[in-house]
C-alpha cells in the first residue's frame, strides 16, 4: 500500500512548498536539497524497476538514481497520479479515481483524461494545487508544455496554477530545454513543472519489453541531461514518474462480458484493464466480490469498496469522493488484464498499468542539483 504522508507522488511537492515557503507546509517528508528554485519533470510511465533494468538505455537517470522511491497512488494511473501530484492530495481526498469512473451525481461516465463532459473540473475537484498555494506565497510558478494541454479539463482539476508556457511540439528538443531554462531562472523562488508523455505511448503501443521502448527511453534520458547542464546551478532538478508498467500476452486477458462469473450481477464497468471500478446497482456487492474472488482466486485483489477504503488503498476518503469508487473493485496481482468491450480500445494496448505491483506502482525520484 502507498505510504500516504511518506514517500508517495502526492508528497512530492508539498516537500518543495516546505523549502519555497509555502504556508501549510510544514515539513519536507522527502529530504530534498533546500533551494530557492526547483524544476519538477514527470516522465509519464517511467517505473523505478523499468528504469533499473533498462539502466544502459539511461545513463543519466540510472546515475542519479539514489535509494529514495515514490509510489503512486492507486490505481497507478496517470490522471489520479497527476492530480495527486497537483494537489498534494491523496486520491481519497482530489476524487479523480481513475482514467474512466462513474459520477455520483449524473450516472455519466467520465474520463479524466479527455474530459468529454460538462462537469467544471474546478467544481469535481476543488481543492487548491500546490501550484495555486505557491503563486499565493510569491513563488513564480510555471508551467512548460504542449500548447494543447494548456487549459485542458485535467489540467484545470489536476495542475492549475502555473504560468503556462507553450512550445508547438515535442521533437523540438531544444526548444523545451530553453523555456524550462529560461522559466527556471525567473524570479527570486521558483518552481517549473514539465511533462513527458512519449514513453508511456511507446510502452502502451509496443510493450514496455519492446527494442522502441527502450530507444525512447535513451531519447528521453539525453534529454534529461542536456536539461540539467541546461539549469542554473542553483536549480534542483527532480525527475519522477507517475506509474511503471507491465506487458500483458494476448492470453492472459479476460473480457468481463464472456466471463459469466464476473459479468454477473455488475451494472456497469469503468477503470482500465489492470484496474477495475465494478459498480453494482441491482445485486449484493459483497456477492459480486466473492464471485471475482471464486473465479480469479489469488490472480487479482479483488476488494468491496468499504474493504479498499478500510485497508488503506487510497488515503483518507471524504464522503463526496467516495461514491466515486466502485462497489467493488479489481486489480490483477499477476500479468493478467480484465478487457470490456465497453472501451474497445483497451484491446489494441501491448503495456498496461494500474494495479498495485511494486512494477506498477513504485516510481523513481531522480534528485540532481546542479552542485
Amino acid at each position: 500500500m502507498p505510504a500516504y504522508g511518506r514517500s508517495t507522488l502526492a508528497d512530492l511537492l508539498p516537500s518543495v512548498g516546505h523549502h519555497l515557503g509555502v504556508d501549510g507546509y510544514e515539513a519536507d517528508v522527502l529530504g530534498l536539497p533546500a533551494a530557492n528554485r526547483y524544476v519538477v519533470l514527470l516522465v509519464d510511465g517511467l517505473g523505478r524497476q523499468l528504469l533499473e533494468a533498462a539502466a544502459d538505455r539511461a545513463p543519466w537517470l540510472a546515475g542519479h538514481l539514489g535509494t529514495t522511491h515514490l509510489t503512486s497512488g492507486v490505481p497507478a494511473t496517470t490522471a489520479t497520479s497527476l492530480t495527486s501530484l497537483g494537489t498534494g492530495l491523496p486520491p481519497g481526498r482530489h476524487g479523480v479515481v481513475g482514467i474512466t469512473s462513474r459520477v455520483p451525481t449524473t450516472g455519466e461516465v467520465l474520463n479524466a483524461l479527455t474530459w468529454e463532459s460538462d462537469l467544471v473540473p474546478e467544481a469535481y475537484q476543488p481543492h487548491p494545487t500546490v501550484f495555486e498555494r505557491a503563486a499565493a506565497a510569491g513563488v513564480r510558478v510555471t508551467s512548460v508544455g504542449l500548447q494543447r494541454f494548456a487549459r485542458t479539463g485535467l489540467t484545470q482539476a489536476a495542475l492549475r496554477g502555473p504560468d503556462f508556457v507553450p512550445f508547438p511540439q515535442e521533437k523540438d528538443t531544444q526548444l523545451r530545454i530553453d523555456l524550462l531554462a529560461d522559466a527556471a531562472s525567473r524570479g527570486q523562488r521558483t518552481l517549473v513543472y514539465a511533462y513527458e508523455r512519449e514513453l508511456d505511448h511507446t510502452g502502451h503501443a509496443k510493450g514496455c519489453g519492446s527494442a522502441a521502448w527502450g530507444e525512447q527511453l535513451a531519447r528521453v534520458d539525453a534529454m534529461i541531461a542536456r536539461l540539467r547542464d541546461a539549469l542554473p546551478s542553483d536549480v534542483v532538478l527532480l525527475v519522477t514518474g507517475d506509474h511503471g508498467m507491465v506487458d500483458v500476452p494476448t492470453d492472459q486477458r479476460l473480457v468481463i462480458e464472456d466471463e459469466p462469473e464476473l459479468a454477473a450481477g455488475v451494472s456497469v464497468v469503468t477503470g482500465e484493464a489492470r484496474f477495475r471500478h465494478l459498480y453494482v446497482d441491482r445485486d449484493d456487492p459483497a456477492a459480486v466480490a466473492r464471485r471475482w474472488r471464486s473465479r480469479l482466486g489469488a490472480g487479482a485483489w479483488v476488494r468491496t469498496r468499504d474493504e479498499a477504503v478500510d485497508e488503506g488503498w487510497f488515503g483518507p476518503v471524504s464522503d463526496e469522493v467516495l461514491p466515486r469508487y466502485g462497489d467493488v473493485v479489481a486489480a490483477p496481482s499477476g500479468d493478467w488484464a480484465f478487457m470490456t468491450r465497453t472501451f474497445p480500445q483497451e484491446m489494441e494496448l501491448v503495456g498496461m498499468h494500474a494495479s498495485l505491483t511494486a512494477a506498477e506502482m513504485v516510481v523513481p525520484l531522480v534528485v540532481a542539483t546542479g552542485r
